[in-house]
C-alpha cells in the first residue's frame, strides 16, 4: 500500500508539472496582451513597460515558467493582472466555498437518485419502467446544462406571472452553507441543473454495469441455490457492478469545485467557474492557470481515491 501511494504521488507531481507547463505556454502564446488590456484607455508606454517588468513578463519564457513553479511550491498562485496587487488565491477563495457547496449537493443528487434509478432499470429490464427511466436519462444527458438552466429560469418566470403570489429566484446563490427558506429557493435550481446530467450518466452506467453482472454464471448459481433475490442483487451482484461506478465517481469528485462553469455563469453564482470565465474574458492568465491547476489536482486525487475504494468493494483487487 505504501509503495502504491508513493507511486501515485510521484505520478501526481508529473501530471501537475505537465498541466502547468501546457497552461503556461497557452497563456504565453495566446492572442492579446494582458498588460495592454489592464491599462485600457490609460495606456502609456512608460506605464506599460513598468507593469510588464513588475509582473516579470519581460523575462525569457523558461525563466517565467521557473519563477511560476517556485511560487507554486511556496503556495503562491501568483498575482492577478486585472485586480492589481491582489493575490490569485485571495480571489479564488471567495468562490471556493460556494462552488464546493454546489458541487457537493449536486453530487449527492447524482448518487442518491442516479444509482438507484439505474439499478431499478436493470432489474426491470425490458419493461416500461426501464424504458421510461432510461428515456428520461437520455433526455437529461443530451440536453446541455445551460439549456436546462435557461428552461428552469423561463419556467419560474412564467409561473411568477401565471400564479398569483408565486415567486422563485432565477439567479444568485443566497448565503453559503446557510439554509433558510430564501437560501434554499436560490440554491435548489442550480443544484438540480448541475445534478441532472451527472444523474443521467450514473443511471445509464449503473444499469449497464448491473445488467452485465446479473448475466454472469455465479449469479445464476446463487439463484439456483435458492438465495433471495435481494441477497443475490445487493450482496453478490452490486459489489462487482460498483467497480465502473467508482471510477466515474472518482473523476466526478475531481470536478467537485471546478466543474460547474456553465451553471454558475447562467445563474450568476460567484463561484470558481464564474470567476474563471470572467478571467478568460479579461485575459487574466494567473487566475486561469490557478483554476487549471486546481482542476488537475482534483482529478488526480479523485482517481487516487477511486483506486483505494476498489479494494474496499472487491478485496481481490490489490493495489501495487
Amino acid at each position: 500500500m505504501a509503495q502504491f501511494i508513493i507511486k501515485r504521488l510521484i505520478g501526481l507531481i508529473f501530471v501537475l508539472l505537465g498541466v502547468t507547463f501546457i497552461t503556461f505556454i497557452m497563456g504565453y502564446f495566446a492572442p492579446g496582451d494582458p498588460i495592454q488590456e489592464m491599462l485600457g484607455n490609460h495606456f502609456s508606454q512608460v506605464q506599460y513597460l513598468r507593469l510588464k517588468h513588475q509582473y516579470g513578463l519581460d523575462l525569457p519564457l523558461l525563466q517565467q515558467y521557473f519563477n511560476y513553479i517556485v511560487q507554486l511550491l511556496h503556495g503562491n498562485l501568483g498575482t492577478s493582472f486585472q485586480q492589481q496587487g491582489r493575490p490569485v488565491w485571495e480571489i479564488l477563495s471567495d468562490g471556493v466555498p460556494t462552488s464546493l457547496e454546489l458541487g457537493m449537493w449536486g453530487l449527492l443528487v447524482q448518487v442518491i437518485v442516479g444509482i438507484p434509478l439505474g439499478i431499478l432499470a436493470a432489474l426491470k429490464s425490458g419493461t416500461w419502467v426501464d424504458t421510461l427511466s432510461m428515456g428520461l436519462a437520455i433526455f437529461l444527458f443530451s440536453v446541455p446544462s445551460f439549456i436546462l438552466a435557461s428552461l428552469f429560469q423561463v419556467a419560474m418566470v412564467y409561473l411568477h406571472g401565471a400564479v398569483p403570489g408565486f415567486y422563485w429566484p432565477v439567479a444568485g446563490w443566497g448565503n453559503t452553507w446557510q439554509y433558510s427558506l430564501s437560501d434554499i429557493q436560490s440554491k435548489l435550481g442550480p443544484i438540480l441543473v448541475y445534478g441532472a446530467i451527472g444523474l443521467a450518466y450514473f443511471a445509464r452506467l449503473t444499469r449497464t454495469s448491473t445488467l452485465e453482472v446479473l448475466r454472469q454464471d455465479y449469479i445464476r448459481t446463487a439463484r439456483a441455490k435458492g438465495l433471495k433475490e435481494r441477497v443475490v442483487v445487493y450482496r453478490h451482484a452490486m459489489r462487482n457492478a460498483l467497480i465502473p461506478i467508482i471510477t466515474v465517481l472518482g473523476v466526478t469528485l475531481g470536478f467537485l469545485v471546478t466543474g460547474a462553469f456553465f451553471t454558475e455563469e447562467i445563474f450568476n453564482i460567484n463561484g470558481i467557474g464564474y470567476i474563471t470565465i470572467q478571467s478568460i474574458n479579461t485575459r487574466d492568465y494567473p487566475v486561469i492557470q490557478a483554476t487549471t491547476v486546481l482542476l488537475a489536482t482534483g482529478v488526480v486525487v479523485g482517481n487516487f481515491l477511486s483506486d483505494l475504494l476498489y479494494t474496499a468493494v472487491d478485496p481481490r483487487i490489490k493495489v501495487s
